[in-house]
């Protein structure tokens, strides 16, 4: 079945780093758009940044603008999310998900309609 796992979540230190790795299986990440989310603990699901095919990229939060990236590998059919200068209300449980085509929706809510494979999730924590 079609799927995407996610990986590289872990602790980090208040201005840290960490990149997050999403690999399709069984389907191609150039046909489709890559949004990634994050849901912290009592906390709705909430958009952070789509990576379109060929369109660029569509913050959903506009303060991770310059601060966090996201980024293809065709040839290995990941999709990254770059998260630099890591704050503690960064803490969440962090998923991706392809859309259903190759643009970016600009509305992301409600996220499981606008994004129909989703991976695992990877927990964040940001602590000193």
């Amino acid at each position: 079945q079609v799927q995407l796992v996610l990986s590289g979540g872990g602790s980090v230190q208040p201005g840290g780093s960490l990149r997050l790795s999403c690999a399709a299986s069984l389907f191609s990440v150039t046909h489709y758009a890559i949004g990634w989310f994050r849901q912290a603990p009592g906390k709705e699901r909430e958009g952070v940044v789509c990576s379109s095919v060929s369109k660029g990229l569509t913050y959903y939060i506009d303060s991770k603008k310059g601060r966090w990236t996201a980024s293809r590998d065709n040839a290995k059919n990941t999709v990254y999310l770059q998260m630099n200068n890591l704050q503690a209300e960064d803490t969440a449980i962090y998923f991706c998900a392809a859309s259903g085509g190759p643009d970016c929706p600009d509305d992301y809510y409600p996220p499981e309609t606008k994004y129909d494979v989703w991976g695992q999730g990877t927990q964040v924590t940001v602590s000193s």
